[in-house]
């Protein structure tokens, strides 16, 4: 098997995963791939997780020029402002998921570090989560927002709308997209309770150990 049917059977098998857990649901979220030539592949658009097909993956030119499959998703600018500024990448996971959704509508949140240090795992995995205004879905602005990072995050979350993840490849990716997710639930479940969180100095330990 090709590097190339590789990652799209990857990206095809963790959809199916990520929407039978409940993670997103119809036909929003989307993932995408760059391949060792440059190349990406990208979910298209109005496609559902559940239901994707490898061979309809769409296929893009590093320059965003759609080569091949069915049109990509509208949130390309998205994807490939995490592409250009961290050099790293090799896959960026978006999900519409629900409790760190909601966590970006509460008033209370720091918009420069959105999830609070609960677990070891989410300042490893993800590092600062940045805060970013509401968009209209597919605004070319949300890449230009990211780019305005200079690459300095590997995660953000969309207000009202959902969270972003780049990583080292899908697999990193959707890891710790899921540690979002789960951190914002149990930010959520401890809510108004002033549960016992990291220490600063066990924070900065973590960071120092595990950058993102």
């Amino acid at each position: 098997m090709s590097i190339e049917s590789k990652a799209r059977e990857d990206i095809c098998r963790i959809a199916k995963s990520m929407f039978d857990r409940g993670l997103t649901r119809g036909s929003s979220g989307n993932i995408s791939v760059r391949l060792p030539d440059g190349n990406l592949l990208m979910t298209p658009t109005g496609s559902s997780f559940g239901f994707l097909d490898p061979a309809r993956i769409s296929l893009l030119a590093p320059d965003m020029t759609h080569l091949g499959g069915d049109k990509p998703t509208k949130e390309t600018p998205l994807h490939s402002a995490f592409y250009e500024t961290r050099s790293g990448t090799g896959a960026v996971v978006h999900l519409h998921s629900s409790h760190s959704t909601a966590l970006s509508m509460l008033p209370e949140i720091d918009p420069d570090d959105v999830l609070p240090p609960l677990t070891p795992y989410a300042v490893m995995m993800l590092g600062k989560v940045k805060l970013l205004p509401v968009f209209l879905p597919g605004d070319p602005e949300m890449g230009e927002a990211v780019r305005g990072l200079a690459g300095k995050r590997t995660a953000v979350l969309l207000a009202n709308h959902g969270p972003v993840v780049a990583g080292k490849d899908i697999w990193a990716a959707s890891f710790a997209m899921e540690e979002l997710e789960e951190t914002a639930k149990l930010a959520l479940m401890t809510r108004g309770m002033d549960p016992r969180i990291l220490t600063a100095e066990q924070v900065k330990a973590l960071q120092d150990k595990y950058p993102s």
